[in-house]
């Protein structure tokens, strides 16, 4: 009889969802990390779709993560790290909002739709946001509206910032004409595309003051005779390309991260899909981010910083490409070796010194080092999604310097281009820590 009044008991407490004395019920915190790398995703699937330019891709990357900081900031996160020196007033009214994770996820939504041509299309994916936080139980349907206003203010003040930094001004500056005479950049094959974003130099960065300070060391002079340094470098080109090992391959390929790569099937060019430079290393943040099981407010921290981090990294990287206009290897080679000879990327729009990849590659792995550790090591599967396989590496330092010599296997750059680079890249990460951690106080933003 006894028994019996026992198993009636616990079917009892299993039918209503009644608990023994003394178990706690927990209530599953969602997993923040990945649902934030997935909402940003979003993000990317546009700028693929629109062929954002890298230093295009890394300011959209750049302001949408911002907003999720700051939507973090306003409603008083508690950072584990000193507060990123950037805060904004006039979002008063709607304080205290049941859910700020959701709002700043939308909030990102809102950013990336407007500084997009084709951001219309995350419309759809805010609505989608909206209907899984709400199954989640992140918010009730009528606390929806408080919480869309909110994303709406800190969106406008986000997009404010954004509309005073130079960007609409490009389209008004004298167009570019490559420069006559040996050692300087010139269209490449296939398409022979135009030079990218040749002004990007006049775009206002978050944290750099001068530009100039963070200018590389004076490339190798253009020449041909044999034994000089760029000569030299020239032919290391030429012979590694020859001589490339299936490993080699593989790492040029993972990294080659180039929007603008086109095939040819008869006379129709056809545009391949592919992650942007920047795009890679936010994928990285969001890996590491999972790994590291961080909450919300400090998976919106890592993003806002790297994010920041790389569009003042692509400023100063194209401002020394649009100041040195230097050759490319394809066309030198072509001109001078050998006519029939084709690097194993494609090379992309735009003067070869310094290295893109070199600078942004190191400057993220600066920052992501100091927030999660030397030794970090992390699966980076951020390329899968456009079918190449996933990588492991031990740290951020030796992706950093994968990426960097990356480029040399490709047969897109000089050696001093890469090393350079890096070296550029370095002390920008370094000074935007320094900013970050010793900044008396932050930067008040009124619009």
């Amino acid at each position: 009889m006894w028994n019996n009044k026992v198993s009636y008991l616990l079917l009892y407490i299993l039918m209503v969802g009644i608990c023994p004395i003394g178990i706690a019920v927990e209530k599953k915190t969602p997993d923040w990390p990945k649902i934030y790398s997935d909402q940003l995703f979003h993000l990317t699937e546009v700028m693929v779709t629109d062929v954002a330019s890298p230093p295009v891709a890394a300011r959209i990357y750049a302001y949408a993560a911002l907003s999720t900081y700051l939507m973090m900031e306003s409603e008083g996160a508690n950072f584990d790290q000193p507060k990123i020196p950037f805060h904004i007033q006039g979002t008063s009214g709607i304080t205290g909002i049941k859910s700020p994770e959701f709002a700043a996820i939308y909030t990102m939504l809102l950013v990336g739709e407007k500084l997009m041509p084709s951001g219309y299309l995350l419309q759809e994916k805010q609505e989608n946001w909206i209907d899984r936080a709400i199954k989640l139980k992140l918010l009730k349907k009528g606390e929806v509206d408080s919480h869309l206003q909110k994303a709406q203010q800190i969106a406008n003040k986000v997009l404010a910032i954004a509309g005073k930094d130079g960007y609409k001004e490009l389209t008004a500056l004298n167009r570019y004409t490559p420069k006559e005479g040996p050692g300087y950049w010139y269209p490449t094959p296939p398409a022979y595309i135009a030079a990218v974003e040749p002004e990007w130099r006049t775009i206002k960065p978050f944290f750099v003051d001068d530009l100039d300070q963070f200018a590389p060391n004076p490339m190798a002079n253009f020449d041909l005779e044999a034994g000089s340094s760029f000569h030299n470098q020239l032919m290391e080109v030429y012979e590694v390309g020859k001589s490339l090992s299936e490993e080699q391959k593989l790492i040029a390929n993972f990294w080659d991260c180039n929007p603008f790569m086109v095939t040819y099937s008869g006379h129709m060019a056809i545009g391949v899909k592919k992650i942007s430079p920047g795009g890679h290393w936010m994928g990285i943040t969001g890996i590491a981010a999972q790994k590291a099981q961080l909450n919300f407010q400090e998976t919106a921290y890592i993003h806002s910083l790297v994010g920041m981090t790389l569009h003042d990294a692509f400023i100063s990287c194209w401002k020394a490409k649009y100041e040195t206009n230097r050759i490319r290897p394809e066309t030198v080679i072509n001109r001078t070796i050998d006519q029939r000879w084709k690097p194993l990327l494609q090379t992309p729009p735009f003067p070869e010194y310094t290295s893109g990849h070199s600078v942004i590659s190191q400057a993220s792995a600066v920052i992501l080092t100091s927030y999660f550790g030397e030794d970090f090591s992390f699966l980076d599967t951020s390329e899968v999604y456009f079918g190449l396989p996933e990588r492991q590496f031990d740290s951020f330092f030796q992706a950093s310097a994968e990426a960097a010599i990356s480029r040399l296997y490709g047969g897109i750059h000089f050696r001093d281009a890469i090393e350079e680079g890096v070296k550029q890249g370095d002390r920008i990460g370094k000074m935007i820590l320094d900013k970050v951690q010793n900044t008396p106080k932050t930067l008040t933003i009124n619009n």
